[in-house]
């Protein structure tokens, strides 16, 4: 009987053991942006980082210094050798993750991607911030309503010619205007500026000598709008050529009251990073992720039928009148 008691007690405290383990277990997370050094990519840093604080989990936030995606291989190849719990990623060029993301996932590592769309096949969660259709169309009108016609010549200025979020919102922006907008003259192929406001500034500059009768530019990826207004205002055209794209408040707010940029959207990156950790925890922990739930610090979420994609919410609209009122 004392025998049979003593194995009881031994088996109850091996369970006891493993339940402490358990719970005290602390993830690693990778959260791997296109790049670091940007205010945009900065600001989701903040916001993953605090997810991290305030879920109890180690969170690395790291990328390359240019927007590559052979960089973004080698890194990611250094963290599964490390042993990461989980990694997200925004792809610079979805097609060249799919390799080295698919080993990571054959090693038990939960394979995210976030801000950018990777390769469906490899990916158990896709966060998104906006839904891409609607997000796309909404640019197209912002600059009609800011050119103040639905006529004339216009270009677009991009970040990465590969990003597939960028190319997604300008596919849709670009099938929308063709059937709403039919007078709209799209006077080039769009135009990569490598996530660099000086060179979406050089680039902006060029369009404005070769189309005299440019009226408006659309700026797709954080820095392309800033630097397209920088370049108006030098001109001095700013009452000329519209200048409407994504950008974050706190870089748009001198070209917003200048009258370069007329209105920037975006939503707030932070959220997007904070997001992005809390969901890879909830996957992490066999945690039921729902649409229509919310997550505290973030809100409610979108999920979609699929049960990978995760949209976070709508775009804020920035503009002279209400910049102020924001802080990232």
């Amino acid at each position: 009987m004392k025998k049979g008691l003593r194995v009881i007690l031994l088996a109850l405290l091996v369970c006891s053991l493993f339940w402490v383990t358990a719970e005290a277990k602390e993830y690693t997370i990778l959260v791997m942006p296109k790049l670091v050094g940007i205010p945009y990519f900065n600001a989701s840093e903040t916001g993953a980082l605090q997810a991290g604080k305030d879920l109890g989990v180690n969170v690395i936030y790291a990328g390359p210094t240019q927007a590559d995606a052979a960089a973004q291989v080698k890194m990611i190849e250094d963290y599964i050798s490390r042993g990461v719990d989980a990694i997200a990623v925004a792809p610079n060029d979805p097609a060249a993750l799919t390799p080295v993301l698919r080993r990571a996932k054959q090693r038990g590592i939960l394979v995210m991607d976030w801000d950018t769309p990777a390769d469906k096949s490899v990916v158990e969660l896709s966060v998104h911030q906006i839904d891409d259709k609607v997000y796309g169309e909404h640019n197209w009108d912002l600059l009609v309503e800011a050119m103040g016609t639905d006529e004339g010549e216009y270009a677009i200025i991009t970040g990465g010619l590969a990003a597939a979020n960028l190319n997604t919102w300008i596919d849709h922006g670009l099938a929308y205007g063709k059937e709403k907008y039919p007078n709209l003259k799209l006077v080039t192929e769009r135009i990569p500026s490598d996530e660099k406001q000086q060179e979406a500034y050089r680039k902006t500059l060029d369009l404005l000598r070769a189309y005299p009768n440019l009226k408006g530019i659309i700026g797709v990826s954080t820095p392309a709008p800033i630097g397209a207004a920088q370049a108006v205002e030098e001109r001095g055209v700013q009452d000329k050529v519209a200048v409407v794209g994504t950008a974050l408040p706190n870089d748009s707010a001198p070209y917003l009251k200048s009258g370069a940029l007329r209105v920037s959207t975006l939503w707030d990156p932070a959220k997007l990073g904070y997001l992005t950790v809390a969901l890879a925890v909830m996957r992490l922990n066999g945690e039921e992720i729902t649409d229509g739930m919310e997550v505290p610090n973030v809100g409610v979420i979108d999920v979609w039928d699929d049960g990978i994609t995760v949209i976070m919410g709508p775009p804020t609209d920035f503009t002279a009148e209400n910049v102020d009122q924001f802080d990232f």
